[in-house]
Formats: C-alpha cells, structure tokens, sequence
C-alpha cells in the first residue's frame, strides 16, 4: 500500500471547538470544596487518557457560570504556558469541564478519530514550536492555530487500525509504570522497616548499638574541582550537584570526568566512601549522601565532605542516611538561609542507630537486590518508549501500512 490515498487537511475542517473557564476562587466552597465535577487544568494533562484530576468543581459552579462539561472521548490541549507545557494533550475518559488555559477538540466522528487525533498531535509536538507567539514572558498558541494544525489523514477505518495498535503500545508503557510504582512503594516499605529495626532479617536478633558518624571514621573534604573542569572522558569525578541530581544512595559510576592534571589536586575517593552533600538549597536536602562503591579510583568535587572509615556497610549506612530521622538531624544542624552549608563537625555530631556488620551486609544486599529489579524494569520501559516513538514514526507517516478489511491497494 502507498501514502497516495491519504490527505492533510487543517484541523479546523475536521473537528469544532471549546474553551473552559475557571470558576472565580472567592468562592472556593460554594465552586471547589465537596466538587464531583473533574475540571482539567494543564498539569492533569497526560498526553493520554485522563480519568482524574487534581480538582473537581461542584454542580452550583456549573449552573452559574455556564462552563461547559465535555463528553468522553473529547481531545484537550494546552495553549498557554511557554514551550514546556504548550501542546500537552489529553483524552476524557469520563465527563469533565477545563480552565480557559485549554481547548476542547470535537472531532467529526465521520471524518477523525479522535485517538488518532491525540496520538497525531502527540506525535507532531514540536509543531507548536514554529507557531507560537505571546506578547507575554511565555510563548502561546492561540485557537487560530490550533484550527490551522496540519492533519495528515488516512481512510477512517485506517485511522482506528493505527490508533488500536498505539494503544496497545500505550498499554504496555501505563501497566510497566503502575508495576514501577508499585515495587517502588514496596521497596520504600521495605527500607523503612529494615533501617528501623521495627522488621528484621531471619537470622538477626542482636541489640543495635547508638554510634555519631564521627565514630566511624574520619570526615574529609572535597576540592580542586571546577565545571570547567569537567570532560568527556578521563579520571572519574563526582560533583556535589549530582548527588541530588544523578545518584540515590549509591554509585559505581561517576557522570563526570576530569584531566590528570585536575585530578591530581582533588580529593580522592575509593570505593566504600560516604559523600555528603556540604550545601544545599534548602535544610530538608542539605547533606544528602551518596555512597561510592565502584572499583576505579575517583576524584570528589569541592562542597562534598567525605566520611571514610571501614565497620559498616556503605550502602547500608547512605541509605540509613538519607532516611527521613537522620535527614531531620542534618536539617537542625545546617547554617545559613538563602544558600544552607552542613560541616564535618555537624555531619560528625549525627547520631544513628545501626546492626552488626553482618546484618548491614545482608540489609544491604535486599536493598540492592530491589534496585536491580527496578532497574531492569526502568530498562523495559525505557524500550517500550523506544518501540512506541518507532510505530508512531512509521504508522502515523504512511511509512508502514496497516491492512484494514474492505479496503483495496491504492
């Protein structure tokens, strides 16, 4: 099958349109509280189906500002904040009105399906890019344009085989984040248990002992490391910044890199060491920690303090770190307002509650052994984006035809 029989058309000529309207907040008990009705905003946008939303407006919000409730199946799309949120896009699973920031697409149901619609406009995104315009700080699209959106059209029927198959992709990629989310939640159950005491392994039943971090080693500090500094290649270094940024608890890897001649006037760091975070933008972040475990000598930028020491676990003990108990200690000894700093001092002062060794290790590995099952399913999904973008670049450009039943070669 060729791309002959297909057409583009302006959406204007295959769909009419709507705008919502936000009920005023002054009356936010009479509009908003007890509502039943979901109103759509920009960030309940999905890009897919929408079945919920973060507000609901009430039947009396309704009736006295005559805001439209939109029928399921209907498309939405942003219009209105900058390049990061114009073009988000949605699909009603259920009836529900939207804020001005919106518009309602009603596609012609003899002429546009409106999956293919949503997955069209997904899939041409960057479009709005070449149109946009405000006389704001924010890049918009108006109406206008969205009536002039281009609309590469096959026969209708074609047009359901393709939105079928992109739903099943779809279906794939909701279904490995709802797994996500689930072992994620369980992990986190599961490391709060553990790092407590309130759960413990088969095996283990000694007293923990009360330690300062200072009793497990001596604390160090990072240095000689600049952002200009960093390269592609060359000796591994970690960045204070990439603490909250790149890694969570811990690392065998580094994201940056730097020269020998650099290297040789940073501080070391060997596989084991505790890297602190020495400043932070807020006290609930300040101190975050990530333990280096990999096997290649590396280098620690300036404003990470270094806690070295041997008689724990390194993962054991950055998870424990991070916990929200320790974090609230590093949060009571951090300085300043606009930027906040933790010392070494302070970072030793911290008091946690730890096993023997020989439970941290096993600790340990069950939070490892999680992450990895994480990861692998992180990879799938990763993959099953991957697979989605190719079947919209062939399906939804006539590179690749579907056989649809009744339909002839052109």
């Amino acid at each position: 099958m060729s791309r002959e029989n297909w057409e583009s058309r302006p959406l204007g000529d295959l769909a009419s349109f709507a705008s919502g309207k936000t009920p005023p907040r002054s009356r936010q008990a009479e509009y908003f509280d007890a509502g039943e009705i979901p109103w759509v905003k920009t960030m309940d946008l999905n890009n897919g189906r929408i079945s919920r939303t973060s507000e609901c407006i009430t039947s009396r919000a309704v009736s006295d500002t005559k805001i439209r409730i939109h029928p399921p199946g209907t498309v939405l799309i942003a219009m209105y904040g900058g390049f990061s949120q114009i073009g988000r896009t949605g699909i009603l699973c259920a009836p529900a009105a939207t804020n001005q920031a919106i518009t309602a697409i009603f596609p012609d149901p003899d002429s546009l399906d409106s999956r293919y619609l949503l997955h069209f406009l997904n899939y041409k995104v960057d479009y709005w890019r070449t149109v946009a315009s405000s006389s704001r700080k924010d890049p918009n699209i108006t109406k206008s344009d969205v009536r002039g959106f281009p609309v590469d059209l096959p026969s209708l029927n074609e047009q359901k085989e393709i939105s079928e198959a992109l739903d099943d992709a779809e279906e794939r990629i909701f279904s490995l984040r709802q797994l996500i989310a689930k072992k994620q939640a369980v992990k986190q159950g599961i490391v709060q248990q553990l790092l407590s005491g309130n759960m413990r392994l088969p095996g283990f039943a000694e007293s923990w002992a009360s330690v300062s971090l200072g009793e497990l080693g001596i604390f160090l500090k990072g240095r000689g490391v600049r952002r200009d500094d960093v390269r592609p290649s060359g000796i591994p270094c970690i960045r204070y910044g990439e603490l909250y940024t790149e890694f969570a608890n811990y690392t065998a890897v580094t994201r940056s890199f730097v020269s020998h001649e650099v290297a040789a006037t940073a501080l070391p760091i060997y596989s084991g060491d505790l890297l602190f975070a020495g400043s932070g933008e807020t006290r609930d972040e300040i101190g975050m920690c990530v333990a280096y475990v990999g096997e290649q000598e590396a280098v620690a930028g300036g404003d990470i303090v270094v806690l070295r020491g041997s008689g724990f676990n390194p993962v054991y003990l950055a998870t424990l770190a991070n916990s929200p108990a320790v974090a609230q200690q590093k949060a009571r000894a951090g300085q300043g307002d606009a930027v906040v700093h933790i010392s070494s001092r302070a970072l030793a002062e911290i008091t946690v509650k730890i096993p023997e060794r020989v439970e941290q290790d096993a600790v340990a590995e069950v939070l490892i052994d999680a992450d990895r099952e994480l990861g692998a399913l992180h990879r799938r999904l990763g993959k099953a984006h991957e697979q989605k973008i190719g079947m919209m670049q062939e399906l939804l450009t006539g590179r690749t035809r579907l056989s649809v039943q009744g339909e002839g070669e052109a």
